[in-house]
């Protein structure tokens, strides 16, 4: 089922293409990667998701039906901007910040204490906003959004300014929330994040989808054919006359006595294998997909090369 339709969106400013009829079709209940460089759109698409600005041409469909002033409360919204009143104190910011959204205050405060219980800053709660620490503030900033259980969640470089073990803490949330029902748009630079939480994606550059599917099948569909294989052998003189007959082989030892890592690119390693095997004991084999990383940089160069 499809949560989000975007289709033939076009955004100009000036004459400056920000959006150029991108087609995106988001399901229902799925983390979902919007990647691209600096100035690619994301942030554009953002805003009209966000009924902050409005597509030139073009429309974007929430559960089939067009986007609408009744569909800004079932959104949440995290802006890579963080911004928060300083003097104010949190629980009393939080609780406010809940009730804009349509929840009563007693509900706001069991809903907020569970969070603050889970996020570790529980004793924060009378505390004013600059007295928390910038990973602090961070905490209360994804709290506020995710508040009133909304269909939708846009997060936009959610783990900036967050710890590793924070990190992972917040990682581990926005997984709950989508095993909850919630639809999740993650704006990011961090690849890692993306292979680690994104069911599919689109990379947009130049306000153009120009890339889209599950990270597992882009992946696949870059494989450069890396294959990594590990032999303990006592006599390296007899590996490396097997290994000299290929091309495209990176021979290195490991810090295990008697063990040699060999990089091969080949989609048919079984002959290599099959000779490893004669004159030593494989230790292990595994196939080397291509990163989120590379295949970034990789699609926008060559986009970006063509035109």
């Amino acid at each position: 089922m499809t949560k989000i339709s975007i289709h033939e969106v076009t955004k100009r400013y000036a004459d400056h293409t920000a959006l150029d009829r991108l087609c995106i079709d988001i399901p229902a209940q799925c983390i979902y990667g919007l990647l691209g460089p600096n100035g690619a759109g994301k942030t554009t698409l953002i805003r009209i998701l966000n009924q902050i600005t409005a597509p030139d041409s073009g429309e974007v469909l929430i559960n089939g039906e067009k986007l609408n002033q009744k569909h800004i409360v079932r959104i949440g919204y995290l802006p890579e901007e963080r911004g928060l009143y300083k003097k104010m104190k949190v629980g009393e910011q939080a609780v406010y910040l809940a009730e804009l959204k349509g929840i009563r205050k007693a509900e706001a405060q069991k809903r907020l204490k569970t969070w603050f219980e889970k996020f570790e800053i529980s004793g924060w709660w009378d505390k004013k906003v600059e007295e928390l620490s910038k990973g602090m503030q961070q905490k209360i900033q994804f709290i506020t959004p995710v508040i009133h259980e909304p269909e939708i969640l846009i997060f936009d470089e959610p783990f900036s300014g967050f710890d590793p073990i924070n990190a992972n803490l917040l990682k581990e949330s926005i997984l709950e929330l989508r095993d909850k029902g919630a639809t999740i748009l993650l704006s990011t630079h961090n690849m890692a994040s993306v292979e680690e939480l994104c069911d599919s994606i689109t990379l947009i550059n130049k306000g153009k989808s120009i890339l889209q599917g599950k990270v597992g099948d882009i992946k696949r569909q870059h494989d450069t054919h890396q294959r990594e294989i590990v032999v303990r052998c006592d006599d390296f003189n007899k590996l490396m006359s097997v290994a000299d007959a290929y091309n495209n082989l990176k021979v290195e030892h490991t810090d295990q006595p008697d063990e040699t890592k060999l990089t091969l690119y080949s989609d048919s390693p079984n002959e290599m294998l099959g000779q490893l095997l004669q004159i030593g004991q494989l230790v292990s084999f595994k196939e080397v997909l291509p990163s989120m990383n590379d295949i970034f940089i990789r699609e926008v160069q060559t986009q970006n090369q063509a035109t």
